[in-house]
């Protein structure tokens, strides 16, 4: 392969250590990395996992020092951060928590050039496993990503800990995860070569298993499905884009997400929560642009799946039933901006067809009559709703 069509893929963490109570365990893995650790999260997060903690880097001789990100992962909060790894001479980070707070501890560890290991709290995202941080404005307004040089040096899955935390996270995280099939199915194109593929294909084995498995797995917490639901969301959605790289990334559920972070009223939302709705709203687009009948019956079949396990259906399940058309307009124009990722739907859309798709996301399936779907399936793919 030449330079000229060279890519980098980075489909992994180094290593993955999962297993109930298993933070107790990995004390010699977390040492490799090094003696001063500066361990990142939220003040709610920190106080969790302290007890948990200490023992182990009193046991490995680990001089550590919590730092809390504070509210987001913003350009302020690293430059805070950055001055806690120089006071406290940090050669590893160690982040703990949610999506944000990963975000944040992967961030910092790129820029200080140090190693980092991530302990999910939750399994809302799968920012403990990728190459890829998002940055937000102090008040919680997206802002852009940043691809990272590597995934984490280690990957700790206590399933424990995670079953602490609300079953709330866990269904903003099925939101996340099933998210990947409706995007990258879309966003490989006609990509051929064999990883992309594979890559849509892991993306729709994701989306079965959220679908068979995630109505029993809220039922029995700490069950089979429950564990696979939450590897699934945690660990497999991951594989899709660090495996399909740039051709399996977000498209527009993402963008519709970035856009409505820019709305003071979405920071109670949960970043999968925002996500499902948006991809009833790319679904949407689907059928008014192209009127594409095999979206419109993968919109129905999500919306009943929403209904079983508690995802927004509409603005109204956001708090939002209430905005001003104006303030929706907005959020539509920030998410079809130059660089944003909606352009990768295989036609042009502009703010107008996004607002007329986000106020309609539970209509009944149109009437197409003869009109065939203008795509029917991608890199072999099965139908969206198989």
């Amino acid at each position: 392969m030449s330079s000229a069509t060279a890519t980098t893929l980075l489909p992994a963490p180094t290593q993955v250590l999962r297993g109930v109570k298993i933070i107790s365990e990995v004390g010699s893995k977390i040492a490799s990395f090094g003696s001063r650790p500066l361990v990142v999260g939220g003040d709610t997060t920190l106080s969790l996992i302290e007890p948990q903690l200490e023992p182990v880097f009193k046991k490995y001789n680990l001089t550590f020092l919590f730092a809390s990100y504070g509210s987001d992962c913003s350009e302020s909060s690293l430059e805070s951060l950055k001055e806690k790894v120089k006071r406290h001479e940090a050669d590893f980070i160690i982040g703990v928590g949610g999506g944000r707070a990963l975000d944040t501890a992967k961030l910092l560890a790129y820029r200080c050039n140090l190693p980092i290991v991530t302990i999910p709290t939750s399994a809302a995202t799968c920012a403990a496993w990728t190459a890829l941080a998002n940055v937000y404005s102090d008040e919680g307004a997206f802002q852009y990503d940043v691809p990272l040089h590597r995934c984490p040096n280690l990957l700790v899955l206590d399933y424990s800990l995670i079953q602490t935390a609300p079953q709330r996270t866990l269904v903003a995280g099925i939101g996340d995860a099933i998210a990947k099939w409706y995007e990258a199915s879309v966003s490989s194109g006609a990509a051929q070569d064999t990883l992309t593929i594979a890559a849509v294909q892991q993306a729709r084995v994701l989306r079965d298993i959220l679908l068979q498995k995630s109505g029993t797995a809220l039922e029995n917490p700490g069950g089979e499905d429950w564990r696979e639901v939450v590897d699934a969301t945690v660990l497999l959605a991951g594989v899709i884009g660090g495996l399909g790289g740039a051709n399996c990334r977000t498209v527009a559920a993402h963008a519709v997400h970035n856009g409505l972070t820019h709305i003071a009223s979405t920071t109670s939302n949960l970043h999968g929560e925002k996500v499902a709705y948006g991809i009833l709203v790319q679904l949407r687009l689907e059928e008014i642009v192209q009127q594409n009948q095999l979206a419109a019956s993968a919109r129905q079949q999500l919306l009943k799946f929403y209904h079983e396990v508690g995802l927004p259906q509409t603005l109204e399940d956001l708090g939002l039933g209430n905005i001003t058309l104006e303030a929706l307009r907005r959020a539509a124009t920030i998410a079809c901006n130059l660089n944003s990722d909606i352009h990768r739907l295989p036609f042009t859309v502009i703010p107008e067809q996004l607002v007329a798709a986000m106020v309609s996301t539970t209509i009944p399936i149109p009437d197409f009559g003869n009109n065939q779907p203008k795509r029917t399936r991608t890199n072999d793919s099965p139908s969206r709703t198989s």
